[in-house]
């Protein structure tokens, strides 16, 4: 882990605002190309914070990819065979290739992985002055950070977004709830080593429930198109064991025995994106530009693919031609591979919801509709399924 310096300022290439999982990547990357990096964040130790905590194959692809995987590997718990219940048919195991995680751990395994020339600079941010040559982070303790561009990587929090001008609509608000917990025992006691269970249909307004191990305890996802104040929300932070199984009829027997230790976390879903946001000086990556439901598992790879464009396709030429105005920087914003995931990211969350909430002939067709796609694909291999439309997403529980 690279050590804080104590100078009042540095004058770097680019300043990395928010060490989460899009920042620290996008630093990790940089630094290792070359670049004079300073990644910004007001905490020294990534705290607890309930967001994505499972991986497919397909995330662990885009770690390879970007060199991140040899610090990012001790986090995880790898994930070999998941159970799938869906209503009215058979139970199904199938061979996963999937890791489980705390979010907090995987942040600060990649923060230990950065090079050793990283400036980590620990601080709350003051103010930020951008403009098409130089920018300039202040911190509340009087440090200063000069840089040709400013990457804000920081999720879901809106002060420094604010601060350069952002803003954020809603286009989507309540959009949906995720809860995690744990169970009771620890993950070698159950039957299965990871599970996915869907809900039966709209009235359920469930999008499916996904147990899996991290670090040798159970831990569970549950997806559901709800709104924190409702009564079912208060009914399932009072008695969370009750009100799941009645919500997944058949879960505990499948469990051997349903048990929650410890405290449920809640995180209420909006959908957004930013507004004003081509800009001198200052690029959005990750949640910070747009936010998408982690229901769909897309979310990790759409902050990933970010980082892979910016840092690999844009950034190189952007430093080694003068200036940093918002007309250079827009080739980011504008790059078809980074508009065609957060497209994909939105699309998968709208129709994801439709899907298990929306009561109408239409999505009762398409929920029947993928139901003989899955047993076609059990019965005779994937080449029927293949021929379902490609808007039916993936959703397996990795986020």
């Amino acid at each position: 882990m690279p050590i804080e310096d104590p100078g009042d300022l540095d004058r770097v290439d680019v300043a990395v605002i928010g060490a989460g999982l899009g920042g620290t990547a996008a630093a990790s990357m940089l630094a290792r190309a070359g670049y004079r990096v300073a990644l910004i964040d007001s905490h020294t130790v990534f705290p607890q914070e309930f967001r994505a905590e499972k991986l497919g194959g397909a995330h662990w692809a885009l770690f390879e990819r970007l060199g991140l995987d040899g610090a990012a590997r001790p986090a995880l718990t790898a994930i070999g065979s998941i159970d799938i219940h869906r209503p009215g048919a058979r139970p199904v195991r199938r061979v996963a290739d999937e890791y489980g995680f705390v979010y907090s751990d995987l942040v600060n395994a990649l923060r230990a992985g950065l090079p050793p020339d990283t400036a980590v600079r620990v601080g709350r941010v003051e103010a930020l002055d951008t403009g098409p040559e130089r920018q300039s982070v202040s911190l509340a303790d009087g440090r200063r950070i000069e840089a040709r561009l400013v990457v804000i990587a920081t999720g879901l929090g809106d002060s420094v977004r604010r601060k350069a001008g952002i803003g954020r609509v809603m286009t989507g608000p309540g959009h949906s709830l995720s809860l995690g917990f744990f169970l009771d025992r620890r993950a070698a006691a159950y039957p299965f080593e990871s599970l996915a269970w869907y809900g039966r249909g709209p009235a359920d307004r469930t999008a499916y429930l996904t147990l899996f191990p991290v670090n040798g305890a159970m831990r569970a996802n549950l997806f559901v198109y709800r709104e924190t104040g409702e009564e079912w929300t208060r009914a399932f932070r009072r008695e969370p064991a009750r009100e799941l199984a009645a919500l997944l009829p058949g879960l505990e027997a499948a469990c051997g025995g349903l048990g929650i230790e410890g405290r449920v976390q809640i995180r209420p879903i909006d959908l957004t994106i930013s507004e004003k946001y081509r800009r001198d000086g200052v690029v959005l990556v990750g949640d910070a530009f747009c936010t998408t439901c982690p229901a769909p598992g897309v979310g990790v790879r759409r902050v990933l693919t970010d980082v892979e464009r910016l840092c690999r396709v844009h950034l190189p030429g952007w430093l080694v031609t003068p200036g940093m105005g918002a007309d250079k920087i827009a080739a980011f914003y504008d790059d078809p591979v980074k508009r065609a995931s957060d497209a994909a990211a939105i699309r998968a969350s709208q129709f994801s919801r439709a899907m298990a909430v929306e009561p109408g002939a239409v999505w009762a067709a398409r929920r029947l509709r993928n139901g003989w796609a899955r047993r076609a694909a059990s019965l005779f291999g994937r080449r029927i399924a293949d021929a379902v439309p490609d808007d039916v997403p993936t959703m397996m529980g990795s986020q």
